[in-house]
Order: C-alpha cells, then structure tokens, then sequence
C-alpha cells in the first residue's frame, strides 16, 4: 500500500486512507487468529469480509468518540491537521507491529510486503512536526516561552486535559497550546486567532445608574459608596457624554468584570464600612467608588462581591478544579478588580487554576508594589518581611491612587468639587475668610503639633472636623465642627483660604479637595525622610518610597503662607472625564494575559542615563518625564547596548558600569523596575512624555 502525501491528501483520499488503516488495525486484530489457522487459512473473501467489517466499526467507533470531544488548538483554524496529527500518533504506536505482521502475512499468501519503513518514517516526521510552521517568532513580552515548552516535553502526559486541547507530544502542538491557551508563547502568524473581535457583545457607554443602584441597593457595605455616587451622579453623566463625543468609545468588547473588595468582608476585620459614617478611613472607599462607577459606565459587565460566599458564587465554576489546566468553554471572567486583602481570598477560594486568573488581576492598591518587592524569591532574598507583596504580578498589575510610583499604574480617584444643582448658586456665593482649616479628624494626630498651630493662631483662625469624644489635644482655640457631611464639607471649604496638614495622614484626597475649592495646602516635612526603615506606618508596605524629604538640620520645618485669593484648581486626571479617559485606556490597551503589546508606543521613548545610585523614576522626574516599565524590553538588549555584557536578577538591570565598561541586562522581566539603584552602575532608563493633566498617558496613547 502507498501513502499518498498528506499535502495532496483529499476528503475521499482521506476516506480511503481510514479504511485502508483499517486494514492495517484489522490485521492486527486478526494476528492470533491468523496464527492459530496456520493449517487451514480462510480463503480470501471471508478475510475481506471480516478487514471490511472492523474497519467500518472502528470508524464508526472513533466517530462516535470524537463526536463531542473539543479538539484543542487544531479544531478552531479547520487546518485539517487534527486528523493528521491523530492517525500519525496511532501509526507512531504500532507500525513496529505491523512491520512484523505483514512479514508473517506476507509469507503465509506469499503476498507482497508494504514498504513499512517508509511508512515509519513518514509518521516520525509527522509527530516532529513536518509541513507545519512551527518555528517561534520573536518572543519579546514572552520570558517564560522557552522553559515552558521544556516543561510541556517532559510532562505533557502528566494531565489528561493538555491531550483535550490538542497536546499530542509534538513540538507544534507545544508552541500553539501555550500561545493560544496558556498565552506563555506568542501566537504562530499562520494561526487565525480565536479571540476577534466579530461575534462578541460590544460595550455601550450608560447614562443612567439605576441597574448599579439596584445591585448596590441589596447591601449595607455599600451604602456610603452609593451616597458618594449618587452625589456625583450629574457630574459623572455629564462626563461620559462629553468623553464620548471626544473620542470613539464604539467598537469596544464589552467585558466581564469582577469586582471584589477584599477590604470589606466580614473576614477582614477592617470594619470599614460600619464606620465609614463615624469618622472612618473613606480614602479606600472613595476610589472604590469611582472605579465602579467608571467601568459602569463604560459599558461593562460589572459583579461586586463584598463576602466569601459572593465570590465562592462567581467563581464556583472553577473552585475546587484539582487540575491546574484551563476551564474550557466561556470565561467566567476577564478582569478582576480587587484589593490586597482580597487577593489571598481570591487565591484560596480558586484553587489551582488560581495561576489561570493571574493576568486579569488589577489590584487597587493605595501605597503600591515595587518590583522587588511583588517578585517573591527576590524579596526573600533581600530579607523583605511584607504580607503585602510576593504575587508575582506583572508590577503595572498594581493600581495606585496617586502616581508616586511608576512601575505601577496609576488609577487615581476624581475629587468632588461640585454640590446639587439646588447649591449651585449658593455656593459660588461664599465668601472667603480669614480662616484654616486642619487636615486631621482624628484627636491623635494633633499631639504634639501645638507650637505649629500657634504660628498659624496668629494669622488665620483655625478650625477643626475632629470625631469622637476626645479633644484633648486640640488648642482651646480651635472650633472643632465634628463630623461633617460631603455637601456641608464643600462650603467650609470654599470659605476656607488654608488647608493645613499634621505631617499625617501622609496620603488621602482632601488635599486635592481642598485645592479644588480654592485653599493653599500648607503641610510640614519631615527630616530624615519618612519611609518604611523609620516609620512604624509604613513597615511591612511593600516600598521603599521616602516621604516629605527636607534638608533641615532641626527636624520638622514649615514657612508661613500668607494666603490671598487663589482660583480653584483641580488637574484633569482628577476629574470625572479624565478617570474615564485614563480607566478606558487601561481597559483597552493592557493585556498581561497575552504577551506584552506594544503600549505605550515607542515613539513616545526617551532614553536617559542615570548617575550611580539614582534610580530611572528620579532621572526621568528631573527631566519633566516620566518612568515607562513597559518599554524595559526594548533597552535590555546586549547589541543595543555594549559589546560587553552580563546577565543579572536585580532591580538595577538593565545597567552599564563606567568603569569596567561593561554592561548588565536584566534577566528576569518581573524585575524590571523604575525604583532600582546601585551605587556603582548607572542606569539606563527608559523615560516617556505625558499628556497634560493626564500623567498616566503619553501623547500617542489615545
């Protein structure tokens, strides 16, 4: 029998060449019973009649096996090499067998024998991959590629589920498995993707809230985000049509999106919405709020989970799963929004196929994580003790509310500024007086502050939101109002001419509010600068970042402001439009679940050297700049660099030495980081422009 070339291979050669394998399996089925008639063979016509009915069976059988089984990568392009590749794999197994059948049936009816050996050899370069472009294209954005497919080698059997997604121990199958499933290999070119964009439901911008309402309506956790947003409500509506208009919100995937807020659950311990109307931290639910209401209203499909059992619900399709494989058929999500706290709950409630979920994390995170920090052998090392950071995230993965630091992304929250339309007259109708007030509702940290508020006593009369019913360090001369609503905190604002700062809180958005109503912000710095070496505060976050830094031989320093009359001013970014346009943009250009894509584009790049121990955040900052993690990559090349080089895991890579000439690359992306110094080596930074008022986007990035 010959083996026409798979290439030329039609659907009735294929037939033929079933049946005709069929054959081959029918002899083998007969070879004791061949044996065993030595003597006395059956003649020709009853062993045609017994080859064509086991092959007619085994067909009908192998149909009916496959008739409900998804045939992995191969089944979605219809390249015809799924069958291909599953007689090669049978023939593979049993031609050895067959070679020596045939000699035995050759000798009883002095037949002719096949020429087995070129039937070995053709199925050999089949399981090889023969005819199938398999060779990797460049796999910037895909680290991991290589190991991962030395890993699929040796322990492909090792789960029956890599075999029900098309894994059949070949290298092809190899590279598309993990390109196109597992997304730790660049898709190949000649493979037409599974993920376009016709036949999925596209995302409508709203304008109205009453579907959130209605979900948020159900639960006390979120009465006070409810209020926020309800308050807001015109200025949000107002802001997506405006957003739209600008620029094309059509043409969008409409997400799903869950949102869990770890920090709200009974399990937390945090209580921060029982107190959340009794002088309780709000800065965590005021960029919860606004993240909801963004992604609401960009038109995706939002679930909120404030329990255990609300996210065991979402995700009861998956928890449990022993198998680390993929869940076939539709996601159950594609983004995460979540918080520290809801990390570990996330992790424990999805079980194995947790590792599956790591790329549609998006962790709001108020301090931020910088890389060496989030990468866990790493930080071991260092002697890092944090139960914040070893996720092994990609560090953009980390959504911070102030864009302090440029591995991550930054998220931000919109600032209130304006009042119900009912107010509006009244409030462009406050006067301003000669009075301050402090940033500081909490009696604690007005200790020790009294020869700081003297100064100001002097010039300004000073006033207070201090909650509770201890007041003991606050100087007899300040009128405490207690607990203010938002609408009634507005026009104290307005009349006010100076915010003043304790030093503490060190981050939270009143500063920003009450710029917006336009007072000056006076706050003290400190010296030594404030960090988690020194402060109990930021001991165990997941940075190194310094606070308030001031050369001052005395400890802490402040200069009087005499105030006048300032405009209000708030930065786009803090706007309602300018989170949509940033939240958007994330939506649509980040994608750690498939390679790094080319976003920010390069031309937006500007190359800088940093000094020995100066970092690239601090190089790019000084240049009106800022950090680009994502663009790492593209600088961590030798040929670009220096003839010279090594390879090295650390923050500072990639580097150049000045004195020996050399350079240092990086050897691990998730240690790509704007924060890293070295004393001896001087950095080599990669820097990017910025769209006014909009910090978090170069001037291509729309």
């Amino acid at each position: 029998m010959t083996l026409v070339p798979w290439r030329r291979l039609s659907s009735h050669k294929l037939g033929f060449f079933l049946v005709s394998f069929g054959f081959i399996w029918g002899m083998m089925l007969l070879h004791f019973t061949i044996q065993q008639r030595v003597a006395r063979p059956p003649t020709s016509m009853q062993l045609r009649e017994q080859i064509l009915m086991l092959s007619r069976q085994y067909v009908r059988t192998l149909a009916e096996e496959n008739r409900n089984t998804v045939d992995g990568p191969y089944a979605a392009v219809a390249t015809g090499y799924d069958m291909k590749k599953t007689l090669a794999v049978l023939l593979d197994n049993i031609l050895l067998r067959v070679g020596r059948l045939e000699s035995r049936i050759d000798l009883l009816y002095n037949g002719t024998r096949g020429n087995a050996t070129n039937r070995t050899q053709l199925a050999q370069e089949l399981l090889n991959g023969a005819q199938e472009q398999c060779e990797l294209p460049e796999r910037d954005g895909f680290p991991h590629c290589e190991a991962k497919i030395k890993w699929m080698k040796d322990m492909w059997q090792s789960d029956s589920c890599y075999l029900s997604y098309g894994v059949d121990g070949s290298y092809c199958s190899f590279i598309i498995y993990l390109g196109e499933v597992e997304n730790w290999c660049p898709r190949l070119p000649w493979r037409k993707k599974a993920d376009q964009i016709e036949g999925l439901t596209l995302a409508e911008i709203r304008t109205d809230f009453g579907e959130l309402f209605r979900a948020m309506g159900e639960r006390e956790e979120f009465r006070w985000m409810m209020m926020r947003i309800s308050r807001m409500s015109n200025t949000w509506l107002e802001a997506i049509r405006t957003l739209a208009e600008k620029q094309d919100l059509k043409h969008r995937v409409r997400k799903k999106i869950l949102i869990h807020l770890g920090l709200l659950t009974k399990e937390s311990g945090f209580k921060i919405a029982e107190t959340a109307f009794s002088g309780g931290p709000l800065g965590e639910l005021v960029q919860w709020s606004d993240v909801i209401s963004s992604l609401y209203l960009l038109g995706h499909d939002v679930k909120l989970s404030v329990s255990l059992p609300e996210l065991r619900e979402v995700m009861k399709k998956v928890a449990g799963v022993k198998s680390g494989c993929p869940i076939k058929g539709d996601k159950v999500v594609d983004l995460i929004y979540i918080d520290i706290v809801g990390l570990t709950q996330f992790k424990k409630a999805v079980g194995p196929p947790w590792v599956h979920y790591q790329c549609m994390l998006r962790v709001v995170d108020s301090f931020g994580t910088e890389p060496e920090f989030n990468h866990a052998q790493y930080a071991q090392s260092r002697g890092h003790k944090t139960p914040w950071g070893k996720w092994n995230l990609v560090p953009r993965q980390f959504y911070t509310m102030f864009p302090h630091t440029p591995d991550n992304s930054f998220l931000g929250f919109v600032v209130e500024q304006y009042l119900n339309a009912s107010d509006v007259d009244r409030f462009r109708e406050v006067k301003r007086q000669n009075q301050s007030l402090v940033y500081g509702k909490v009696d604690g940290f007005w200790k020790n502050k009294r020869s700081y508020l003297d100064i100001i006593n002097k010039y300004t009369e000073i006033h207070g939101t201090v909650h509770g019913t201890s007041t003991s360090n606050l100087p007899s001369y300040v009128h405490n109002h207690g607990i203010l609503s938002g609408r009634d905190l507005q026009f104290l604002l307005r009349e006010t001419q100076l915010f003043v700062g304790l030093g503490f809180p060190y981050e939270g958005p009143a500063p920003l509010e009450a710029i917006a109503n336009g007072c000056a912000f006076l706050n003290p710095r400190f010296y030594p600068p404030i960090s988690s070496k020194n402060s109990d505060f930021f001991k165990g976050k997941p940075t190194l970042r310094e606070v308030g830094a001031l050369n001052c031989a005395d400890g802490l320093k402040f200069h009087f402001i005499c105030c006048q009359y300032l405009e209000p001013y708030l930065p786009y970014e803090f706007t309602c439009e300018g989170m949509l346009q940033r939240v958007n943009a994330f939506l649509e250009n980040q994608d750690f679940c498939h390679g790094q894509l080319p976003w920010p584009p390069l031309s937006s790049m500007q190359v800088l050297m940093a000094k020995t121990s100066e970092s690239c955040r601090q190089v790019c900052q000084e240049n009106q700049l800022v950090c680009e993690p994502s663009f790492y990559q593209h600088l961590n090349n030798a040929a670009a660099l220096c003839k010279t080089t090594e390879v090295r895991n650390h923050v500072f890579a990639p580097a150049f030495d000045s004195a020996s000439k050399t350079c240092t690359l990086q050897g691990d992306f998730l240690l790509y980081s704007c924060a890293g110094t070295h004393s001896e080596f001087r950095r080599i930074c990669p820097c990017r422009d910025y769209m006014k008022g909009q910090v978090a986007l170069c001037r291509n990035c729309l």
